[in-house]
């Protein structure tokens, strides 16, 4: 990889009592690279996103976050350090306005006053074409509204690398294309390394430079879309052992 490094995940290893949910993973992210975590369920996906952002604390490995070791540090910490996270299922304020839950992002990772937390939250909502309901409560937004500003809400904090747990989830056709234009956007510009973790494969093939694949907690592939989707450990995962077998 020629960009540099701005996350190195080394021997990540977590086990629940005797349970071995991740096993001696490896992951890194270049500069402003865009990697997809893919794998069937319960490949310890989402697990690995709760070791790198301190929600969960690795049985063995370290965490490095643009040059610094991370692995100790808590949640918060991490944020300030560079580090954001959207989740499967939205964590928004549902009693706060739109503007509200994004002053909120916003805080977590600078130290700015309210007035000037409000003017920034306001500008990442039009960065976003969102400005137009930015007095709005939460409860009041559709679906995939409320998607976009829990995305919105974690670029506020400026990060050097996102992860997005599965943000395609329940949008429609329509709002997973609005979805990719926006992570394009993001990209090109600020320059946000992004790991992606999607079930929806079009997507994952229409935006990752670089495809990691879990299964049953462990790394079994690692290359391009085209060189993951053609890999037989791969077809293995998802289709099973004969169908992988049959296509070769």
């Amino acid at each position: 990889m020629s960009a540099e490094t701005v996350l190195a995940a080394t021997g990540i290893t977590k086990r629940f009592g005797g349970l071995v949910a991740l096993a001696e993973v490896d992951l890194s992210v270049g500069d402003g690279e865009f990697v997809a975590l893919i794998g069937p369920n319960g490949a310890g996906k989402s697990t690995l996103l709760n070791v790198l952002t301190g929600l969960s604390a690795p049985t063995s490995g370290h965490i490095v976050l643009d040059g610094r070791d991370v692995t100790r540090l808590p949640t918060h910490r991490r944020i300030r350090a560079g580090l954001g996270r959207t989740f499967q299922h939205g964590r928004l304020f549902p009693r706060l306005s739109v503007v509200e839950n994004i002053m909120v992002g916003a805080a977590n990772r600078t130290g700015r006053s309210e007035s000037a937390l409000r003017r920034h939250a306001l500008a990442q909502l039009g960065r976003m074409g969102l400005e137009h309901m930015a007095d709005q409560p939460i409860s009041a937004l559709s679906y995939g509204n409320r998607r976009m500003v829990e995305l919105t809400r974690v670029l506020a904090g400026e990060p050097r690398v996102l992860l997005l747990d599965e943000p395609a989830a329940g949008l429609n056709l329509g709002e997973v294309e609005d979805l990719m234009a926006r992570l394009r956007a993001i990209r090109a510009e600020d320059r946000v390394a992004v790991v992606l973790i999607e079930h929806n494969m079009g997507m994952v093939m229409r935006l990752a430079e670089r495809v990691v694949v879990l299964n049953f907690g462990r790394r079994i592939a690692e290359g391009t879309p085209a060189e993951v989707q053609a890999d037989p450990a791969v077809l293995a995962a998802y289709l099973g052992e004969g169908a992988a077998h049959a296509g070769h």
